[in-house]
């Protein structure tokens, strides 16, 4: 279970070194709906990716678990929160099941 925690914080560190240079190209992290896959997709809507460039991530990773990871614009723990909601898939929970996001990466 260690190890999948560890795999689950090497991601989500990926994810969001991708989401901050695409807000260095585009001036904003893409909305909630635009999602993570801006990030590997040209993204329609608001805010506009006038900038995008292919490449921020080579792919979107599954977690450890098999379930997308999850994003928010704004975060309710960050500007921006990349997550995933562990091995039960439900918010909250503790040791496997623990949320594990951007904002714990040091737990």
């Amino acid at each position: 279970e260690k190890a999948l925690a560890i795999k689950a914080k090497t991601d989500i560190r990926s994810i969001e070194n991708g989401l901050n240079l695409y807000r260095l190209d585009n001036y904003s992290y893409p909305s909630t709906e635009q999602g993570l896959e801006a990030l590997v997709q040209k993204p329609q809507g608001q805010p506009e990716a006038t900038n995008w460039k292919a490449g921020y991530i080579e792919r979107l990773p599954k977690d450890p678990w098999g379930a997308p990871y999850q994003y928010l614009n704004p975060g309710v723990h960050a500007e921006v929160d990349i997550y995933t909601l562990g091995r039960d898939r439900r918010p909250g929970g503790e040791g496997p099941d623990a949320d594990i996001g951007n904002w714990n990466l040091n737990d």
